[in-house]
């Protein structure tokens, strides 16, 4: 699968929503609210990207899983384990 971004991109200023009490725990915490912003946008967009590609491929995982399961893994008598 293609990554969601290039680390090395440049960046572009946003506005974001959060909660007050949030922002103050990250603030006391020393956590930096683009970093962790960033780090969660790009989770998320990993996770659509994983679930869009499986919904485009579900005709032919089903059309293997079947195949598998009524004919059994090719090549299963050269494995080793």
């Amino acid at each position: 699968m293609n990554k969601p971004f290039s680390p090395p991109a440049p960046k572009r200023a946003t506005n974001v929503s959060l909660r007050e009490d949030l922002v103050a725990q990250a603030k006391d915490l020393g956590i930096s609210l683009s970093q962790a912003c960033e780090a969660g946008l790009a989770d998320a967009v990993r996770q659509a990207r994983e679930a869009k590609w499986l919904e485009e491929n579900r005709a032919a995982i089903d059309w293997s899983n079947d195949y598998v399961a009524r004919n059994g893994l090719p090549l299963a008598k050269y494995r080793m384990f």
